[in-house]
């Protein structure tokens, strides 16, 4: 008598292991390692201009009130036209970040892609 083969079965735990095993070797991979780089190279020198964009108002105000009170059209002086220009200036990094996020999107899905391959999952 021949037995039948029962169809492999894998527990959780075992697949967690395997998922786990490839996302380790993506973290580990070049690709991914510069994919890291370039997202830093560009949120960590907008990160440090925006905070220093942004305590600069509050510091010129109480370090130099003379100087931020000149008025430059009608009763609107360089205080209220600084802070008004932080709302366009978080506008202006938001759309630089959306447009390197496309970028970033694009590496990140070959890596995947990539990861997919190895698995055997494409």
């Amino acid at each position: 008598m021949v037995e039948a083969s029962k169809p492999s079965v894998t527990r959780p735990e075992e697949r967690y292991q395997a998922s786990q095993a490839i996302w380790d070797k993506i973290a580990d991979s070049r690709e991914f390692k510069d994919l890291m780089a370039t997202k830093k190279t560009f949120i960590v020198p907008a990160f440090i201009f925006f905070v220093l964009y942004y305590f600069a108002l509050p510091v010129l105000v109480g370090y130099a009130p003379q100087f931020m009170a000149t008025k430059v059209i009608g009763g609107l002086n360089l205080a209220y036209l600084f802070a008004l220009s932080q709302f366009f200036v978080a506008w202006l990094i938001a759309g630089l970040y959306v447009k390197a996020a496309n970028n970033f999107d694009r590496l990140a899905k070959d890596i995947v892609d990539r990861a997919e391959i190895l698995k055997g999952g494409k």
